[in-house]
């Protein structure tokens, strides 16, 4: 429930995942916005002025950019640090992908229109660093800490799944979305094998002479 005085931040927060309801129907634009906020007994113009801050028309990408924001923060809500750091790691990502899978399931057709404007290229930059966040927030749920190469693979990779997990989903008819959870227990257990496989990589070489030392040792002998 909103504030008795709301912030536009707070409106905009309130009023996101109601929009994509809307825009099932009505697409991602103002139309979207001014049936959301009169289904929930918000001020029409206020909740304009949310999402239209500098005067001009409203950005179907600033719609679903709030949207992608109210499930970072509820997939937050509903799988807290605390509860997933019981679970192991294999079964964290799992557990986050899946409660993606359940928000958007949800909203299918407004994903699907989601996705078309995202695909344009003027918006296909802004997207790639959606897909980042979710990702960053989905490792950072996780326990991760890495701030090495580490950080940026895990990411990517996790990313490449989820994005794939969306191409997948709006075309899954079957019961519980069946098929697109079949498919990211599969990529996941394909990044693990990977991760596992850079682990113990890294602990065979970790005591092995460094062929740059060496050659340095050559140029610069006493070093």
């Amino acid at each position: 429930m909103l504030p008795a005085d709301p912030t536009l931040a707070e409106i905009r927060s309130f009023l996101a995942p109601h929009i994509a309801q809307e825009a099932a129907f009505d697409g991602w634009g103002k139309e979207a916005v001014v049936n959301a906020a009169r289904a929930h007994q918000v001020d029409q113009d206020l909740a304009t002025l949310a999402f239209n801050g500098d005067g001009k028309r409203i950005d179907p990408m600033d719609l679903i950019d709030a949207w992608i924001g109210s499930m970072d923060a509820e997939m937050a809500r509903r799988l807290p640090a605390d509860a997933l750091a019981k679970m192991k790691i294999r079964e964290r990502i799992r557990q986050l992908v899946e409660c993606r899978i359940d928000l958007l399931s949800q909203n299918r057709e407004s994903l699907r229109r989601a996705l078309a404007i995202e695909a344009m290229p003027l918006n296909a930059p802004r997207a790639l660093q959606w897909g980042w966040r979710t990702a960053d927030v989905m490792w950072r749920l996780a326990g991760d800490t890495a701030t090495d190469y580490n950080h940026y693979t895990k990411r990517a990779m996790l990313g490449s799944i989820y994005a794939a997990t969306l191409a997948v989903l709006i075309n899954d008819d079957s019961e519980n979305q069946a098929e697109t959870r079949a498919f990211v227990g599969r990529r996941i257990d394909n990044v693990m094998s990977f991760e596992k496989a850079k682990f113990q990589f890294l602990q065979r070489t970790e005591h092995l002479p460094s062929l740059s030392r060496f050659i340095g040792r050559l140029r610069y002998p006493g070093v």
